[in-house]
């Protein structure tokens, strides 16, 4: 009899686990992808305008984003995007979604290429925004990509990465 009752504790005790092993992976696979498949870029940027202060940067638009990115409109769902106003300036806050993840890839070599234009353009002519340049933020979040060049990257990409 105690044979039998040790047989079933541990018949329960692996139905049990099996149930939590289960019950951890499916919390864990849906999460990320969902929640950010749900989020804006205005709302992710809302986090970030929470983190750090933007009012000594301007807000630009899609013709800004195009200029600056060489990035179609038809590639983005939705973005934020904060650039210093000056030109003498290398402050920019950037949060695009991307309506594929599979543009991800794409769209961040684009913001690459902006990244290297800066460089160029800095490196003599004001080391001290080359800096920000050379240490910026450029990274990936499911259909998100966050570029940040600031004193307060650090805290933009914590915000960003907090918001997910």
């Amino acid at each position: 009899m105690r044979s039998y009752r040790k047989e079933i504790g541990k018949f329960i005790a692996a139905i049990l686990a099996f149930a939590v092993a289960v019950g951890v992976m499916a919390g864990c696979s849906g999460k990320e992808n969902g929640a950010a498949d749900a989020l804006s870029a205005a709302e992710v940027g809302e986090r970030i305008r929470q983190a750090v202060n933007l009012d000594d940067m301007k807000q630009g638009d899609s013709s800004k984003l195009s200029k600056l990115y060489h990035i179609d409109a038809g590639e983005v769902e939705d973005f934020i995007l904060y650039t210093a106003s000056s030109n003498v300036k290398a402050d920019e806050l950037a949060v695009i979604k991307v309506k594929d993840v599979n543009q991800v890839e794409s769209v961040k070599e684009k913001i690459r290429q902006r990244i290297e234009a800066q460089t160029v353009k800095f490196k003599d002519y004001r080391p001290d925004e080359y800096f920000l340049i050379e240490k910026h933020v450029l990274k990936t979040k499911g259909p998100f990509i966050l570029l940040a060049v600031s004193h307060e990257a650090d805290l933009m990409e914590r915000a960003f990465d907090g918001t997910f």
